[in-house]
This record gives C-alpha cells, sequence and structure tokens, in this order.
C-alpha cells in the first residue's frame, strides 16, 4: 500500500515533464531510509560471509558501490536535483536462514529537497554489485523488496512505511 497524494509534481498543466523548481523552499535538515534484498543459493551467501568470494569482499564493495551511487543519483535520474549530501551510510545484514542479503541505506542532506532517490539508488546500486561479484556462481539470484522504510524533514513532512523503523 502507498501514500498517495492528488498531484504529480513533475508534469506542467500541459502535461509535460520538468524539474520541480525548489528554488524558493527553505533548506531544512532530511533523512531517507530504504531497504531491499537480495536472496541467493547457501553457498553464495556461504562465500559471501567467509570472505572467500573470488572477486574479493562483497559486501565492503557493495558498501562504497551504494554510496557512490547515491552520490550520483542526480545523473542516472532524469527530473532529480543534484544535491550536496551530508551523509550516506550503507548497511548489510546476512539472513543465513533465508539465504538472504538485506541491504539498507540511510542519506541524509541539509537542503531544499528531499534524499528519497539517494537512498533507493544506493540500496539498488549496492544489490546490483553484490550481483555482479557473485554472478559467476549464481544467476539465479533474485533482488526484491526494494523500498522507501521511512523519510522526514521538508514541506511534506515525514513518512513511515508500514513496518517501518522510525528514527
Amino acid at each position: 500500500m502507498t501514500q498517495s497524494t492528488d498531484v504529480l509534481t513533475h508534469f506542467d498543466a500541459q502535461g509535460q515533464a520538468h524539474m520541480v523548481d525548489v528554488g524558493a523552499k527553505s533548506s531544512t535538515r532530511r533523512i531517507a531510509v530504504a531497504t531491499g534484498r537480495i536472496e541467493m543459493l547457501p553457498a553464495t551467501l556461504a562465500l559471501i560471509a567467509s570472505g572467500t568470494a573470488k572477486k574479493g569482499d562483497v559486501l565492503g564493495i557493495a558498501r562504497i558501490a551504494g554510496i557512490m551511487g547515491a552520490k550520483k543519483t542526480s545523473e542516472l535520474i532524469p527530473l532529480c536535483h543534484p544535491i550536496g549530501l551530508t551523509r550516506v551510510a550503507v548497511e548489510f545484514e546476512v539472513l543465513q536462514a533465508e539465504s538472504t542479503v538485506v541491504c539498507t541505506a540511510t542519506a541524509e542532506t541539509i537542503g531544499q529537497t528531499g534524499v528519497e532517490m539517494e537512498a533507493l539508488t544506493a540500496v539498488q546500486v549496492a544489490l546490483l554489485t553484490i550481483y555482479d561479484m557473485c554472478k559467476a556462481v549464481d544467476r539465479g539470484m533474485t533482488i526484491n523488496g526494494v523500498t522507501l522504510l521511512e523519510k522526514h524533514g521538508g514541506k511534506s513532512g515525514s513518512f513511515v512505511a508500514p513496518g517501518g523503523r522510525s528514527s
């Protein structure tokens, strides 16, 4: 279930796409947290957990890739504003019983627009990096459940997804 608003802000009255003007908005502290998961064979997870994957430290490299992804978001998403991030954190949880790695990314800024896209991009890029580093041994990995858990700051206030965590 998603929370909706009445207006799509990236379209003008004629239905043409445009970048939203945030020039008159106040700079405030903004935080977003996103999550996602990658499911794999137990043997693949064992390689990741033991640090013996052929390409090296999978989670360490995926963490750096996620941070880089957050920083490059405005270059990847056409109508996303370039913003000065003040913090990006990418964390992993290995769920042995589910043969899954969960990625959670937090993005923060003090600015005129939110950081939801940066948090979501960080998660996607981190999970794609895990896939890339392990695809030689497991092409059946599945990335799923990528979602915004929460966002805070700005005119629209806070959003916490059902089952999300609150800061």
